[in-house]
């Protein structure tokens, strides 16, 4: 059991503490705070995502039973604690399926060791089959952060 694991099994509080603490860096790089302000409510949620860092561009996938994406859908500002720094962005959702498989298929060239969480197997070339993209794609949507 890697560190993350530990950590996402005795919660979020923890896990946001630890990454707002000098000792974020025992986290891996690929684990940040994103603050989104709900829509009818007006409160600030944060929770503990991993991400993948491309340029200023920022990749996440979550579970499409989890309800803190929902407040992006047409696209808002966010906070992010992005390895110790405070940072701000413009977050979009994609939700249809073709393209969050498409959007897996992308992230998983990058980081195929994820493929295991998402249940996608991965063809001897490394490329993921694209029966699985599609089965976790029903499951899953993508949320994209531009830096700001």
């Amino acid at each position: 059991m890697n560190l993350q694991h530990l950590f996402n099994q005795l919660g979020n509080p923890i896990l946001t503490a630890l990454l707002r603490s000098p000792l974020h860096g025992i986290m891996d790089s690929g684990t940040m705070l994103i603050s989104v302000t709900g829509r009818r409510s007006g409160r600030t949620y944060t929770t503990p995502v991993n991400f993948l860092l491309d340029g200023d561009q920022l990749t996440m996938i979550s579970r499409r039973e989890r309800t803190w994406w929902r407040n992006l859908r047409d696209g808002a500002e966010v906070g992010l604690h992005l390895r110790g720094t405070p940072r701000r962005g413009r977050a979009s959702v994609i939700e249809d399926e073709a393209s969050v498989a498409g959007a897996l298929g992308g992230y998983l060239r990058r980081v195929p060791a994820y493929a295991r969480f998402l249940g996608v197997h991965l063809a001897t070339n490394g490329e993921p089959e694209a029966d699985g993209l599609a089965s976790a794609a029903r499951t899953r949507v993508i949320v994209n952060v531009q830096l700001v």
